[in-house]
C-alpha cells in the first residue's frame, strides 16, 4: 500500500475508487467497508484509495477550543492504522492533516477541489452516517448529487452486526475502557494490539532484582512511548494486561504490560504523563541478547485486563505487585483453551 501525507503528490494515482473516513481501529464494519470498495475498484480497472485524517477531527477541535476533554480516546495508533488498512488491501492512503482550512472548507468546495479536481474519483464509498464539509453541512444527498453532475459513482453502506450489535468505534472504545478484551477482539476480528519500536526506559525494572528474592534481573521491559506532542494519542485502553509479544522471534512471547501514565512511584516521573506500553516477558528468548531489541518494531497484542494501574508506595510494594501480576498472567494462559 502507498502512502501520501497529504493531497498534492504527482505519484497519487488520479480516477480512484474512494473511501473517506477516520478509520479508527479499522474494526469489522471498516473492513467489511474496504472489502467493497477494493471489488468495486477491480471491476473499474481503478486502484481503491482510503482518506483519513490525522489529527483525529475531534482532537483537533479539542485543541482551538482548549476542551481536552472532547478529544475521544484512540483505538489505534496512526502506524498500527495504516497497517490494518494495508493488511485490507488498500491500494493507496491519503492522510489529509485536519487544519483550520480543511475544517473551515464548504461541502461544495471539498467536492470541487478534492474529490474532483484533487483525485478525480470515480466511485466514491461512505457510511450510513457521512457528513463532510465545515459544519458537516454536506451529507449523501449532496454527494449523490455531484457524483451524477461530474461523472462518478456513489454508493452507501449500511451499518455491520455483529450479534445484533452495531459495529463502530464508539463500541470499540467502551469495550477496551471497561476492560472487555474479548468483545472488543470480536468487534475488531482480531486482538486488540498496539505497535512501535522499542526504545529505552528507566531501567527501573532491572533494578527491581535487588528486593525480589529470586529474581536477580528483576522485570526487565520492553518499552513503547508515545507522542508528547500537542494531538498526543490517549489510549482507549489502560491498565495492567496478559499479552504476547510479535516481532522479536518467530513465535509470539507471553507476558504482562502495563498501559498507561506510569503512576506506580513518582507523579513527577520522567515520563511526565505521556502514554508508555511497558512489557515484561515472562521466559527471555536465549538467542536474543539483552539489547537486541531495542529499534525493533514489535506488536503487542493485549489479550486480557488484569487491573487498573496502580500507585505502589515504595519498590518493594511495586516488586510484590509485580509478581502477582506475572503469577496471574501465567495462570490466565494456562487456563486458556488450546488454539487451533
Amino acid at each position: 500500500m502507498r502512502i501520501f501525507h497529504g493531497l498534492r503528490h504527482p505519484d497519487i494515482a488520479p480516477g480512484c475508487a474512494l473511501t473517506i473516513g477516520n478509520f479508527d481501529g479499522v474494526h469489522r464494519g471498516h473492513q467489511a467497508m474496504l472489502a467493497l470498495l477494493n471489488n468495486e475498484a477491480a471491476h473499474r480497472g481503478v486502484p481503491s484509495c482510503v482518506m483519513t485524517f490525522e489529527p483525529h477531527p475531534r482532537d483537533y477541535f479539542a485543541a482551538v477550543h482548549n476542551k481536552p476533554d472532547l478529544a475521544p480516546p484512540r483505538i489505534s495508533t496512526l502506524r498500527d492504522k495504516l497497517d490494518e488498512l494495508a493488511n485490507c488491501g488498500v491500494d493507496q492512503t491519503i492522510v489529509l492533516p485536519f487544519n483550520q482550512k480543511l475544517a473551515s472548507m464548504p461541502p461544495q468546495a471539498f467536492i470541487d477541489d478534492v474529490l474532483v479536481g484533487g483525485l478525480g474519483v470515480r466511485y466514491v464509498l461512505v457510511g450510513d452516517d457521512f457528513r463532510f464539509g465545515a459544519r458537516r453541512a454536506g451529507d449523501y444527498a449532496m454527494l449523490d448529487a455531484a457524483g451524477i453532475a461530474h461523472g462518478f459513482d456513489v454508493a452507501r453502506m449500511q451499518s455491520y452486526e455483529v450479534h445484533g450489535l452495531r459495529v463502530s468505534s464508539t463500541e470499540v472504545r467502551a469495550a477496551l475502557a471497561e476492560g472487555r478484551m474479548d468483545d472488543a477482539a470480536r468487534l475488531l476480528g482480531r486482538p486488540y494490539s498496539i505497535s512501535g519500536h522499542v526504545v529505552h526506559g528507566r531501567k527501573l525494572g532491572r533494578k527491581l532484582g535487588e528486593s525480589a528474592p529470586g529474581r536477580g534481573d528483576g522485570f526487565p521491559t520492553l518499552n513503547l512511548r508515545f507522542s508528547r506532542r500537542v494531538h498526543a494519542w490517549k489510549p482507549a485502553a489502560s491498565g495492567i494486561f496478559v499479552v504476547e509479544v510479535h516481532g522479536l522471534t518467530d513465535t509470539p512471547l507471553q507476558g504482562v504490560a502495563n498501559l498507561g501514565v506510569r503512576p506506580s512511584l513518582d507523579p513527577r516521573d520522567v515520563n511526565a504523563g505521556r502514554v508508555l506500553l511497558e512489557t515484561h516477558v515472562f521466559d527471555w528468548p536465549a538467542e536474543l541478547d539483552g539489547q537486541e531489541a531495542y529499534g525493533k518494531i514489535i506488536r503487542v497484542d493485549l489479550l486480557h485486563k488484569l487491573h487498573d494501574e496502580r500507585r505502589y508506595h515504595n519498590l518493594a510494594a511495586l516488586t510484590e505487585g509485580i509478581a502477582r501480576d506475572c503469577a496471574d498472567a501465567r495462570a490466565w494462559f494456562a487456563a486458556r483453551p488450546a488454539r487451533i
